[in-house]
Order: structure tokens, then sequence, then C-alpha cells
């Protein structure tokens, strides 16, 4: 069960309704915003955020996505886990590719740019400190200096509100696998696909 109350669209501020347009979204598709809407003004900040750094994006969507589901493993963010993005899944993301994030390092089907930016999403999410000068010469040789920045407003905005997220516990409507007790993980599991 969710530990803030969920606010019905109906119930929503006008300008968030307008901006999230949730009569043609799911409720799985409505996400934290259910919860968030208690803070409009705040959210609409954020999404406003949110909107930039996706219609703006440079890095490619599967790169993306790949570091979003490792982030959302170490923050445990269920609902996180669970989505899969249509733009992801017609940039590359299958289900392998996700398996894969269980030993990014190790894996064959990743390339050395998706590693790398991996490898800061993870250090992002469980020790940020350990990002040092030569994690940044490793970026560089797969990214310009703006993807970098780019790739790491990214991760921040994926570990907050992904903490955010788990901590919420927005549970209700996901797969059975995302539901049970304990440490659940987004590869080999069921998953939701949304817009």
């Amino acid at each position: 069960m969710t530990r803030v109350a969920k606010i019905a669209p109906e119930d929503w501020d006008p300008r968030l309704r307008a901006a999230m347009k949730p009569e043609d979204r799911t409720e799985i598709e409505q996400g934290m915003i259910r919860f968030l809407a208690h803070c409009p003004d705040q959210v609409l900040g954020m999404m406003q955020f949110a909107g930039a750094l996706k219609v703006h994006r440079q890095l490619p969507e599967k790169l993306v996505e790949l570091v979003r589901l490792r982030v959302a493993f170490f923050n445990q963010c269920r609902s996180c886990m669970a989505i899969r993005y249509t733009d992801a899944l017609e940039d590359g993301v299958t289900e392998d590719l996700v398996c894969s994030l269980e030993r990014p390092q190790e894996a064959e089907n990743l390339t050395p740019a998706e590693k790398a930016a991996i490898r800061f999403g993870e250090a992002m999410a469980t020790d940020h400190l350990r990002i040092d000068e030569a994690m940044y010469a490793d970026l560089r040789k797969h990214f310009s200096e703006s993807e970098i920045v780019e790739l790491g407003m990214t991760c921040a905005f994926f570990v907050g509100f992904g903490r955010l997220a788990a901590t919420l516990h927005m549970v209700e409507e996901l797969p059975d696998a995302f539901r049970r007790e304990g440490p659940v993980a987004p590869w080999g599991e069921e998953r939701v696909v949304v817009r």
C-alpha cells in the first residue's frame, strides 16, 4: 500500500490536468503525479525539468533507458523497474539487454559507451564520491561535454525521484513480481510498456 494518499485526476489542479492529460493515460502512466499532485506548483516545475531532459535529449533513448533501469535497481524503485518506455524499445532496448544489466560490465551485448554511462549511473546511485577524473575520462571517450552534463542531470533525476518513488511504495498496479517482499530486479521479471 502506498504511504501517501493518491489524488484522483479529477481532483488535480487544473494546470496539472492540462499538462498531464490523465484521461489519456493509464494509472501506471500517471505514475508519481498521482501522489505529487498534493504540491501542484512543485510538480509542474518537476515536469518542466523532466520534459526538457526528454525533448532536448542528445543521448540515445536506448542508453538512457539502460541507465534508468540500472539506477532503478539500486533505488529499488519497483514502478521504475516494471516499466519499459516505448521510445526506448523502438530505439533497440530488448529484454536481453535488460538482462545484461545484472552484470553490465561483463555483458557482450552492451557497447563501451553504454557500459561507461551505466557505470556512471550506478556510481551516482550507490557512491557518487567514487566518481573521479578517471571515470570522467572514460566518459569523454564516448560522449561530448554537453552529453556528459546531460547524463549527469538525467542520473540525478533518476536517483532522486526514483528514491522518492521507492519510499512511496507505489505497487498496487504493478505485476505480481514487483509487489512481493524483498529486493527485486528489472531483469527476468514481468514488465509494463508505457509511452
